[in-house]
């Protein structure tokens, strides 16, 4: 047991190696930047105001955003994804697959599940023993069930989901940002030390023709350009792979693996068009776009999606495993102020046609729907 305790004591410590790399990198930006470019090298003072002003908001919003990431804890799932205790014991228990997975599915009448796995089974996490949530996955590196779990990222030491991943795209824009400035605002600098450098190793002249001020910040403002210039590159790309995946409404696990529903399998089953996917990252009101505080759309929990709809004054949910061929019908608790507002009337537009949804969806004004969920075989 002790071995084990500190050999995951010293991967958690290392895990902070990366961070630590990215937090030396920008403390050493900002003193090249300011001290040896705005200080020591510009000479005009109108100019080193603009640049400090411009700098600073940009290096004061990229550190905000990057703090959130880190240190905002992943959501998990909640207490009544969990299952009962007699539940538990009978689960663990049984060694058939069948008889677990009809425990599985007698515990997820009450709960708003519309993903299965690709055998159509309940989606169970054996470690965090509890019922997967829609879009809700294990990381192995946190070792917990993440919500709306993205991707584990080493370079914040977190996992990215549902609560920080708005936190996330704006650590990407403001980095990229950030760097964008500083290459743009060093390049004349860069190129007049970089030609006098190759002017001077050709003519093999020892003499400064700079003064001392100027042969110090040389290598500062140098090797500055190159950082951000190699940064900005590397930025760039994952943003922008990022900001597709939010236009379709996609975590990075479900583009590689699609999600699958009682349907089958779909890509786009949670996508609701371009702006109803923003909004369920950056919420609906615009002027919160840009700050690094949470206005995500939802619980974590429930998510609508194009292929189901459900009635918010929903009385029940039946379930019609299809090793018994019967309905039976479970009363829920009423939904939640966010469960509501998610899985509101409006995305009835973006349902798609679908002959065995229809046969089971009734219109707004009926108090039930139906979900036809096939057990494991």
């Amino acid at each position: 047991m002790a071995p084990t305790h500190v050999l995951r004591c010293c991967q958690r410590g290392l895990a902070w190696i990366p961070v630590i790399f990215i937090a030396l990198v920008v403390c050493w930006s900002y003193y090249a930047y300011v001290v040896e470019l705005c200080i020591f090298t510009i000479p005009s003072i109108g100019e080193q105001v603009v640049y400090m002003i411009f700098f600073h908001l940009s290096f004061i919003m990229f550190v905000w955003s990057y703090w959130k990431t880190i240190f905002t804890m992943p959501a998990n799932p909640s207490k009544e994804f969990c299952l009962p205790k007699a539940e538990k014991e009978r689960y663990e228990k049984e060694e058939r697959p069948e008889s677990q997975q009809e425990i599985l599915w007698r515990a997820a009448t009450s709960l708003p599940l519309y993903t299965r796995t690709g055998a159509g089974a309940i989606r169970y996490c054996d470690r965090c023993q509890v019922i997967k949530p829609d879009r809700c996955h294990h990381c192995s590196a946190c070792d917990m069930c993440v919500l709306k779990m993205d991707h584990h990222c080493p370079w914040v030491n977190n996992c990215v989901g549902f609560s920080n991943y708005k936190f996330f795209i704006l650590f990407l824009a403001y980095s990229l940002v950030y760097c964008l400035f500083i290459a743009a605002t060093v390049l004349q600098y860069f190129i007049k030390f970089w030609t006098l450098c190759r002017r001077k190793a050709a003519e093999n002249c020892p003499k400064n023709e700079l003064p001392d001020t100027h042969t110090h910040a040389k290598f500062h403002v140098l090797f500055l350009f190159f950082v951000a210039a190699m940064f900005c590159i590397s930025i760039l790309s994952l943003f922008s792979y990022h900001l597709w995946l939010v236009g379709k409404n996609r975590s990075t696990i479900e583009a590689f693996r699609a999600p699958v529903f009682r349907t089958g399998s779909d890509k786009n089953g949670f996508s609701l068009g371009f702006r109803k996917n923003i909004a369920q990252v950056f919420g609906d009101q615009k002027k919160y776009w840009l700050l690094p505080v949470f206005t995500s759309q939802g619980d974590g929990f429930t998510f609508p999606t194009r292929l189901v709809s459900a009635d918010p004054e929903q009385a029940t949910v039946n379930l019609q495993p299809e090793s018994s061929k019967s309905v039976a019908e479970v009363t829920v608790s009423p939904l939640s102020e966010s469960q509501n507002r998610l899985l509101s009337s409006e995305q009835h537009a973006n349902n798609v046609g679908d002959p065995v949804a229809d046969d089971h969806l009734k219109p707004a004004e009926s108090e039930t729907i139906t979900i036809s969920m096939e057990s494991e075989s």
